[in-house]
């Protein structure tokens, strides 16, 4: 007589409202415009930033504007916003301080961007698939303060709030990390190529806890071919 088979089943089930180990390896879909889907991503508790790069993959079918990336502070709800507008501009917020940069047309097309600025001499530099933008100057001698919300698929009016629905992002972003550094153009181009490993030390995609909110679908990414 055969022994029983034993049959183990896994899943995993991402709760709305709770927080979740990291995204290794998983993008976040935002299926279709809504005032209350999102992804909260738990960075830790920092000061204040006199330097950062944010890099990001994205992919969207919006003709509209909508947020990439939003960090709101009570002090300031544009503390720090990675924008998209009429698909070939990337505006990126930093206060009051606003500054637009002309790159390929957004599409359903998995792109990766960076986005880094250091405060000493205001340098602001957009990658997009590894290649580098103009580098601009702007918010010399500012600081991104600390204590605020990182969320993906919303622009916060108020601290983790008042969204506008047509404000909101529709696609897919994956790999999303932050450090408190420009990185080095050697840097972004491994990164780029999916040739990096190490997370951002203030957003990392692969621990960094996170909480969904609304119509949220996380699934295995599957963009990498080596």
């Amino acid at each position: 007589m055969k022994p029983f088979a034993t049959i183990v089943l896994v899943m995993c089930i991402y709760l709305s409202g709770s927080d979740s180990a990291g995204l290794y390896e998983k993008s976040v879909i935002f299926p279709t415009e809504t005032d209350n889907s999102f992804v909260r991503l738990n960075a830790p508790h920092f000061t204040s930033l006199t330097a950062f790069t944010v890099c990001f993959r994205a992919a969207t079918e919006a003709t509209r504007s909508y947020s990439l990336l939003s960090y709101a502070t009570s002090a300031s709800y544009n503390e720090l916003l990675i924008w998209q507008e009429n698909k070939t501009e990337l505006w990126l917020y930093l206060g009051s301080y606003v500054d637009r940069f002309y790159v390929p047309e957004m599409n359903s097309l998995l792109r990766h961007i960076c986005v880094s600025w250091e405060s000493k001499g205001g340098e602001i530099t957009v990658w997009v698939n590894g290649r580098r933008s103009v580098r601009k100057v702007g918010g010399k001698g500012r600081v991104v303060r600390g204590s605020g919300q990182f969320l993906l698929g919303q622009e916060q009016d108020s601290v983790g709030g008042s969204f506008d629905i047509k404000q909101s992002f529709v696609g897919e972003i994956t790999d999303v990390n932050m450090w408190d550094r420009v990185l080095k153009p050697n840097e972004i181009e491994l990164i780029s190529q999916g040739c990096y490993s190490d997370g951002g030390n203030i957003i990392d995609w692969g621990s960094t806890t996170f909480t969904t909110g609304g119509n949220v679908i996380i699934k295995d990414n599957n963009y990498c071919t080596f």
